[in-house]
């Protein structure tokens, strides 16, 4: 089997701190998770991000590792046929005890599996088992990142969703495989975009007894015809007419939510000028706020008596929009 570079494969390097760890992870499965990925190796290259993470996001895991990491490093690693084998007793002094022999760890690597595949917990006979006695390895399930498209109206009201996923599931022979389900999520009024809906438990399936892990849902807002969203804001484009625009004017302006809210523009209100109606954009402590971008729409001059207007307009308020 290959030696595998686990801080390769997050793409961080040998000092890297916890954190580091958990921001490669979360960037790694949003790229190549087998539910949003297009790349035609996604799924082995998941399995490889869940076993560098399940490694070094482990203290004990991680020291372990490190010992065979700086052999591997240093040219001191057994290898077998071109074949890496863990020196007998590399796992002393941690609190636990590898057994070689496990790759048949469903949805792990040969590597993953020989190595931390299957335990005795700290090295000792558990619960009066004779000495030698193994119990299984307690795996918590890895957490699953998704994406979510649902519509502005959704986001700001609140809505119930169905999604279909792929979950790995034992089937009848005790064989993880990858296998569809469906899910129904409840989107909390005033979601806004990018934000993460936590499904505790929904994630993969743990090992031993160990835990299932999280899903979670990266929400995002579709294109709106009338609406643009930024961050907890909301901004619409208003077209007012010349006339308007000039003397000042009340409308009545549609929001997403279904109702309507009265406007004041103001005299001599500019093309591109914007008004805000406060809180009257994605709720929250502070709320946000809808932005209106004003555009001055101009009457077509196609008849005759639209040039005159245009005619008697220059006469009586002469402009010169070119003072520079």
């Amino acid at each position: 089997m290959d030696f595998k570079d686990y801080y390769k494969i997050l793409g961080i390097d040998k000092a890297a701190s916890g954190d580091d760890i958990r921001k490669a992870y979360r960037k790694l499965v949003r790229k190549y998770h087998p539910d949003v990925s297009k790349e035609p190796d996604a799924q082995e290259r998941m399995r490889d991000v869940n076993e560098a993470n399940d490694v070094l996001g482990d203290a004990e895991k991680r020291k372990a590792y490190d010992t065979l990491y700086d052999r591997a490093k240093n040219g001191k690693a057994q290898w077998s046929d071109g074949n890496f084998q863990p020196p007998p007793g590399w796992d002393e002094g941690f609190t636990f005890r590898s057994s070689t022999g496990a790759a048949d760890e469903a949805g792990f690597s040969d590597f993953f599996s020989s190595l931390f595949g299957s335990m005795r917990q700290g090295g000792r006979p558990q619960g009066g088992a004779r000495a030698g006695a193994q119990t299984h390895f307690r795996v918590p399930g890895e957490d699953q990142h998704a994406s979510i498209e649902i519509s502005l109206e959704d986001a700001l009201q609140g809505a119930q969703r169905d999604i279909t996923l792929r979950n790995l599931a034992e089937d009848g022979v005790g064989m993880m495989q990858w296998q569809p389900r469906t899910l129904r999520v409840k989107i909390p009024a005033g979601t806004h975009q990018g934000q993460f809906i936590r499904l505790s438990g929904q994630g993969l399936p743990g090992r031993g007894g160990a835990p299932n892990g999280d899903l979670y849902l990266e929400v995002h807002i579709a294109p709106h015809p009338l609406y643009q969203v930024e961050n907890k804001d909301i901004y619409m484009k208003l077209p007012v007419t010349p006339t308007e625009a000039a003397l000042g004017t009340e409308l009545q302006v549609p929001l997403p939510d279904g109702q309507k809210v009265n406007i004041k523009i103001p005299p001599n209100t500019k093309n591109s000028s914007k008004l805000r109606v406060k809180d009257r954009g994605f709720p929250g402590n502070p709320a946000g706020h809808l932005y209106l971008n004003i555009e001055v729409v101009l009457p077509a001059a196609n008849t005759e008596a639209a040039k005159q207007a245009y005619r008697a307009l220059a006469e009586a308020a002469p402009l010169n929009p070119r003072s520079f």
